[in-house]
């Protein structure tokens, strides 16, 4: 199975005024036209997916959106609350093994300190390693069996930035 894991491009900042909720706040202008771009960076990179699941917060819904949109892929995008803030990894685990038990690929759309935590426990078994996931930060696990603990090795990490130059 491969795994892509995407953090949310920028957003509005946390306590700006018309944003009560913190699952309300969208993305920035600024924020979609950079995700726009690395989105077509992944589809430079010939990647495919065969789910987009996102957190249903709206930076992330907006974020996998733009992918779905790139990719033409917007029948594969589902919003899943393991994926929210405060969602529980292990319950993603199981609802991805349960949603896609054949090994294929996926992309997951989400929030931070949550995916570099999730990134950490299925590369060493331990959600403490240092990763750091910025904005629009895309990162290629590969497993042969997912489960919660080290089960995945890390192929890559790529920063916003490298992705903008790959489209």
């Amino acid at each position: 199975m491969d795994l892509y894991i995407l953090r949310h491009a920028i957003a509005e900042q946390r306590g700006s005024p018309g944003f009560a909720r913190d699952s309300d706040r969208p993305l920035t202008a600024k924020g979609e036209r950079k995700m726009q771009r690395i989105a077509e960076g992944m589809l430079a990179l010939e990647l495919a997916f065969d789910l987009i699941l996102s957190s249903p917060f709206l930076r992330a819904k907006q974020t996998a959106e733009i992918v779905a949109r790139v990719f033409d892929a917007s029948n594969i995008l589902e919003l899943s609350d393991t994926l929210a803030v405060g969602g529980d990894p292990e319950e993603l685990i199981a609802e991805l093994k349960k949603r896609h038990a054949s090994p294929g690929s996926i992309l997951l759309v989400g929030h931070e300190p949550y995916l570099s935590s999730l990134v950490s426990m299925l590369i060493s078994g331990d959600s403490e390693l240092s990763i750091t996931m910025k904005k629009g930060g895309l990162c290629k696990l590969t497993s042969e069996s997912l489960h919660y603990g080290q089960c995945a090795t890390l192929e890559w990490l790529l920063a916003p930035s490298q992705l903008t130059r790959i489209g």
